[in-house]
């Protein structure tokens, strides 16, 4: 490495600590040079403590509501956030029926698919804590998808069981 190369290199270094230094310095800063009165208080934001509670409460929630339809011991269940979705590839047995039960706690919608599309049919699951039944048939491996339609939120409990 050439002397020049190094010098650049090292201005390049010190260039990015000077505005990481400023940048930091100006977010952070104690002084009340704005005027503003010093005894309100920010506000209010979500914190994950906050929501992480709601999540445990919605998940609480809509596991209560799919444990009035247990039958059996599922093949499969969860629970997974609106936003997350749900994308499994259960293990089925070849020409057997299974039953996917559903219950959405929170706010918005989900839709329900199947891959292949003929292993069930196609539904809205509405996160209201209803409960949503669809019979699977596996024929072949079987892939499901439940994804929340656009600004749903909340938890999602599922499990499958055999008929």
């Amino acid at each position: 490495m050439t002397y020049s190369s190094l010098r650049t290199a090292r201005l390049a270094g010190c260039s990015v600590l000077v505005s990481a230094f400023l940048l930091t310095s100006c977010t952070t800063s104690g002084s009340d040079e704005d005027g503003a009165d010093a005894s309100q208080s920010p506000a209010p934001t979500s914190t994950p403590t906050a929501t992480n509670q709601s999540e445990k409460e919605l998940g609480k929630q809509a596991q209560a509501a799919l444990a009035a339809v247990r039958g059996g011991t599922p093949v499969e269940a969860g629970a997974e956030r609106v936003t997350d979705g749900i994308h499994s590839e259960p293990t089925l047995s070849n020409g057997k029926t299974y039953r996917i039960s559903l219950a959405c706690a929170g706010k918005g919608t989900a839709k329900l698919t199947f891959v292949p599309a003929n292993a069930g049919t196609k539904t809205t699951v509405p996160c209201d804590k209803s409960v949503v039944q669809q019979r699977i048939t596996a024929e072949a491996p079987v892939h499901i998808d439940v994804d929340g339609t656009r600004g749903s939120t909340g938890v999602i409990a599922w499990q499958i069981n055999p008929l």
